[in-house]
């Protein structure tokens, strides 16, 4: 049964600015989940964005919950369409997190601690503390101001967040400092302001490479977005087109103002503003960006193309079928967003830990200041060693690490035509054992064509036996009619037309080619039955059923006014895809175990599986069965088996549904892609290995983010507390972490397909 969709719930998404750690995207998700009306929120701190699912009969209006946001200490705004917006220059520099402001810093903050560089030397000096004060001020409340009030806001909502720690860290190492230079105004190495001083300038560093990072990790949805030209050249509809009537007759015309059937004009190089379908004109047209394919593919009249391609050498006119949000290429970027939106079920876990993680900072903290203090009689060295753990402590890393891997690892594979919809497939992926290929479509073509042609005796050639059936066909739109018509083609035959053509209903069809009245009849093991008073039966009976132990397609052209005598067997088949042996070579490789599912008997079936490397296969299994067998294969031999679906049709749904990873062809029905956790761009199951491989991969990269964001923790607060960490070392750490867990992300920007 197809799934209906849900009309009493709106989806919105909103652009949150201000996040800095887990613990805000916590305290965000808290606050819209009591929002009434609100049935589901789920916010990522790479992309910065909120998807919110609101019951459209409750009333709440979208203003409303940007209100609340903002209300928590956060800035909202509803997101555009396809919306991840490269920093301007200008916001990079002198923004919040601009590299301007961390040059500024720097500049300040370097007459405070390079001092320090010169004490191995034997060379004592600083500033005097007034300088100190007068350098650090503007530091600590001008450029660490954001700090105090994003660290305010989590305060009252009642969630610790790492403004928070930096702000109580900092300040306590720049009030300590004041109060030294009160009490003591000529004991300049008692002060800490260098400390203060350099936490914040490292943070911000910390901040600014981390938007670089996340711009980053969502190239991948900017260079599909730059792939729609922002023109169309839009041919009047009541002119008659020719390739003079199109070069001299058109309006250049916005890309939100073309409509379906619009008649576009595409010039050799540029890119098609539309799907649609061409209406004049030849050319190759790359797709690379949006399927992987690297070859340019040759299209001809009548023939489909995507918006975003890129015309080659021929001029085009094409109709305009989808624009806009129902084009293939904006379906691919909203598939690739709500990936790199959704959290992956570890995320649950991290978020978690992150709701706890800044107020348990902030008691290891006073309790390692109290401490410090009872043991060595020492205040100030008890605030630097509780400062150290407040500014080491950073729930930025735990956050950034899944959401940044799953960017990194989405964006890449959606460049080679793999389009990972559900990041839960992500943690499945590396289980699994088992991938079953349903055979049609997609370790097959998925068409008839002709495979052999049999003929009895040597009475007529087999071209001319060729030429003769496909003319009986023409005009015909049957499956097999068209083989015929294009092995003709390719053959370089031309079709013999006949006279007296008349079709048979159920039986096949009859006509005059030349000498003979020639009869074309489908068979089946059933209706080959109807032949048997024929006196060529068993000769037919014989070369039939070696074809249909095959697997094979079969019509027999007969010659009625000779008494129906036979002229040749012609059989069809489903040819496998050049690559087939190749995918199943590859998962091999992966130690995955590949089965084949038919509809096909044993023997044929049999037949090609044993072509490609596939030794277990299902045969005649109806489509509606397919989702049993899956379910079987999953508790085979006793164990738990992790089980992929290959598939591209609507029969194909509740299987690609029940597997642990679903994955559609693209080449096949929406039914089947909306039933799959990842859709494969193009027909090759090579793919699937790739997709495997990626997502292995991506799942690699968010258990090493977690375990290096785990440890740093683990390992910095304890040396923190116990002295070995300054104040200054331990901010340095933290805005390392979150680089390094990004860097370690968008290490997968380097990966590529094996085939």
């Amino acid at each position: 049964m197809d799934p209906q969709k849900d009309t009493n719930s709106e989806l919105f998404t909103l652009d949150i600015g201000g996040m800095t750690c887990g613990s805000c995207v916590g305290r965000v998700e808290k606050a819209l989940d009591k929002i009434p009306g609100v049935e589901a929120a789920s916010v990522n701190l790479a992309t910065e964005q909120a998807k919110i699912r609101v019951n459209a009969d409750s009333g709440v209006k979208i203003d409303d919950i940007i209100a609340l946001v903002q209300k928590t200490g956060y800035s909202a705004k509803i997101s555009a369409p396809h919306g991840i917006p490269e920093l301007a220059p200008s916001k990079l520099f002198w923004g919040t997190d601009g590299l301007g402001r961390v040059i500024l810093g720097f500049s300040l903050s370097a007459p405070l601690f390079l001092p320090m560089f010169l004490m191995p030397f034997g060379i004592h000096w600083s500033l005097s503390p007034t300088w100190q004060l007068l350098l650090a001020t503007p530091v600590q409340f001008f450029l660490g101001w954001r700090f105090y009030k994003a660290g305010f806001k989590s305060l009252m909502s009642g969630v610790g967040n790492m403004d928070l720690l930096v702000a109580l860290g900092t300040s306590a190492a720049y009030g300590l400092s004041a109060y030294q230079m009160i009490a003591s105004p000529h004991a300049s190495h008692e002060l800490y302001f260098e400390g203060s001083a350099v936490i914040i300038c490292m943070v911000m560093l910390g901040k600014w490479l981390e938007a670089r990072a996340k711009q980053q990790t969502s190239e991948a949805i900017r260079a599909l977005q730059k792939l729609w030209p922002e023109h169309a050249k839009v041919i009047e509809r009541n002119i008659v087109i020719s390739e003079n009537s199109a070069l001299d007759q058109f309006r250049d015309l916005p890309l939100d103002q073309v409509f379906p059937k619009d008649r576009v004009l595409v010039l050799p190089g540029e890119r098609i503003p539309v799907d649609g379908i061409i209406l004049l004109g030849n050319s190759h047209v790359d797709e690379s960006l949006l399927t992987g394919e690297s070859d340019p593919v040759k299209k001809h009249l009548g023939e489909k193309v995507i918006g975003g391609s890129l015309n080659g050498e021929g001029l085009l006119v094409i109709e305009a079928q989808a624009v806009g949000v129902e084009s293939v290429l904006s379906k691919i970027i909203s598939l690739v967003e709500d990936a790199q939106t959704q959290k992956a079920p570890i995320q649950k876990l991290v978020d978690q830990v992150s709701a706890i993680f800044v107020p348990s900072v902030i008691g290891i903290a006073i309790i390692t200041g109290l401490a410090n203090w009872f043991y060595l009689d020492s205040a100030s060295v008890a605030i630097l060693r509780a400062v150290s753990v407040l500014v080491i402590a950073c729930p930025c890393a735990l956050g950034l690490a899944t959401p940044a891997a799953i960017m990194a690892g989405t964006g890449v594979a959606a460049c080679f035509g793999i389009l990972i919809k559900d990041p839960q497939v992500l943690e499945l992926a590396h289980r699994l054992n088992i991938v079953a290929f349903d055979k049609t479509g997609t370790l097959t073509i998925g068409k008839p064509r002709l495979l052999e042609i049999i003929p009895f005796g040597d009475s007529y050639a087999v071209d001319d036996i060729l030429a003769s059936a496909a003319g009986l066909q023409l005009g015909s739109e049957h499956p097999l009619a068209k083989a015929l018509l294009d092995a003709a083609k390719q053959r370089g035959l031309n079709p013999i037309t006949p006279t007296d053509s008349k079709a048979l209903p159920g039986i096949g069809i009859s006509g005059r080619p030349s000498a003979g009245v020639f009869l074309g009849l489908s068979l089946n093991l059933q209706s080959i039955a109807s032949l048997e008073g024929n006196p060529h039966y068993s000769a037919i009976l014989a070369k039939a059923q070696a074809c249909f132990d095959a697997g094979q397609t079969i019509s027999v052209l007969m010659n009625q006014e000779n008494p129906s005598s036979p002229i040749a067997i012609i059989a069809f088949g489903d040819e496998l895809k050049d690559n087939a042996q190749e995918a199943v070579t590859s998962l091999h490789k992966l130690h995955i175990r590949a089965v084949m599912l038919s509809g096909d008997n044993l023997a044929a079936a049999n037949r090609v599986a044993k072509t490609i490397g596939i030794q277990e296969v299902f045969a005649k299994i109806m489509p509606s069965n397919k989702a049993e067998i899956i379910r079987q294969l999953q508790s085979k031999d006793g164990e738990r088996q992790f089980v992929a679906m290959v598939g591209d049709g609507v029969n194909d749904a509740p299987a690609l549904a029940t597997a642990d990873v679903g994955m559609a062809m693209s080449t096949g029905t929406d039914v089947a892609m909306q039933a799959a956790g990842i859709t494969l761009m193009r027909g090759d199951p090579t793919l699937v290995a790739n997709a495997i491989d990626i997502s292995r991969r991506t799942w690699k990269k968010i258990q090493q983010n977690l375990f290096w964001a785990f440890i740093f923790n683990a390992t910095g607060i304890p040396l923190a507390a116990l002295g070995y960490l300054s104040p200054m070392l331990a901010g340095s750490a933290m805005a390392l972490s979150s680089f390094c867990v990004l860097s370690n992300a968008l290490l997968l920007k380097r990966w590529r397909p094996a085939h």
